[in-house]
């Protein structure tokens, strides 16, 4: 699967987003090895705390289902009211959480869209970029 469909994919995830704190929407969309892609949004919550980015929703979903061979997420984000999307790297929590699923050259896509949905820019990092000298036990 190519980059462009992946992050169609993530685009069609976010429009699921519950967002009415932050009005900030994201869409994820998790590559497994054998071609899987499971979609994930964002989902907040009045407490904050218990709130799930799009990426964990993502990879809750893989993994409860049995699949935990990754090779890419794709992931898109912007206001609620705003169809563009801009560059939208994942968090520390979410960094972290990759890490303990995936290789270090696990790709991280972040894009960024016009109003029409179109890819205007996207942005490739590894998982080694977003997180150096991380930490894991495995």
């Amino acid at each position: 699967m190519d980059y462009k469909e992946l992050i169609s994919q993530a685009l069609e995830a976010r429009h699921f987003a519950y967002a009415p704190y932050s009005h900030f929407t994201v869409g994820a969309a998790l590559l497994c090895a054998d071609g899987r892609v499971f979609k994930g949004c964002n989902i907040e919550n009045a407490a904050f705390s218990p709130s799930l980015c799009a990426e964990r929703t993502a990879f809750a979903k893989a993994v409860s289902e049995g699949y935990g061979d990754f090779i890419a997420i794709a992931i898109v984000g912007a206001s609620l009211d705003s169809k563009e999307t801009d560059f939208c790297t994942p968090c520390g929590v979410c960094r972290q959480v990759m890490r303990e699923f995936c290789q270090q050259d696990f790709q991280i896509i972040c894009a960024k869209t016009d109003e029409m949905e179109e890819i205007i820019e996207q942005k490739v990092f590894t998982l080694s970029d977003m997180l150096p000298e991380s930490f894991t036990l495995q």
